[in-house]
């Protein structure tokens, strides 16, 4: 993060708009990336949310609290620089989807996996003019390329903020289809959080929590929510 020291050194955040977008300043020290490029964001909402995390920086800043200046600076450093990779890197989670990939027993958690996953395939289906199409075991079989293509031109089309926050509401879930929901508003986002989490829901169940895990896990779900929460606000 630009401007940075271990200890808050401003007194006033603003929010600014110009032409190429909204910047937020420090004691009118305009905000920059960890590169030093301009930090612009798309819209004010998204500038007002920055200015919200370096407002409530107390004495010593913590990146950890600021998602959303932390999304941005990826968003300028890095996925603009290489947005063709990150998309294609995105976009063939479709292969290998989670929602794709059943369990062939016990029969309970087979029912729980095909009512929480078989309909956002339809939707998906209905999105995207082809389904996914689910098997049993965890050996990769390909899907149907003419079925991934729209999906993936989908991927392409998003800006690199956009893009920035899809990484995670992908990566974090396993899944491009859960990826897509949470962009289009298929589904609440805890509610997709819930689905992916079918199978280590399923285990803690059977043998007790994990708490490692457990924390782990919290951790992962709240970076989701932030990711929603970003490409909202993109």
């Amino acid at each position: 993060m630009s401007d940075w020291a271990p200890k808050r050194f401003w007194k006033e955040v603003t929010v600014t708009a110009g032409e190429a977008g909204h910047s937020v300043a420090l004691d009118s020290r305009p905000v920059r990336t960890p590169a030093k490029r301009p930090l612009v964001l798309p819209t004010e909402a998204m500038a007002r949310m920055v200015a919200a995390e370096w407002d409530a920086q107390v004495e010593k800043v913590d990146p950890s609290t600021m998602p959303v200046t932390r999304g941005a600076n990826a968003a300028i450093d890095k996925v603009a620089l290489q947005h063709a990779e990150v998309a294609e890197m995105l976009a063939a989670y479709g292969d290998s989807d989670l929602l794709c990939y059943r369990a062939e027993a016990p029969q309970e958690l087979v029912s729980r996996q095909a009512a929480g996953w078989d309909p956002l395939l339809d939707w998906a289906a209905g999105e995207f003019g082809g389904r996914l199409q689910a098997q049993t075991g965890v050996m990769h079989q390909p899907q149907d390329a003419a079925v991934l293509a729209p999906m993936t031109q989908a991927v392409h089309q998003m800006s690199p903020f956009q893009l920035a926050a899809f990484h995670d509401l992908v990566s974090l879930s396993g899944s491009l289809v859960l990826g897509f929901a949470a962009a289009r508003n298929a589904r609440d986002i805890d509610t997709l959080w819930a689905l992916s989490r079918i199978d280590e829901d399923w285990q803690a169940e059977q043998w007790g929590e994990d708490e490692e895990a457990a924390e782990a896990a919290g951790i992962k779900r709240q970076s989701f929510l932030d990711a929603k929460r970003f490409f909202d606000a993109s």
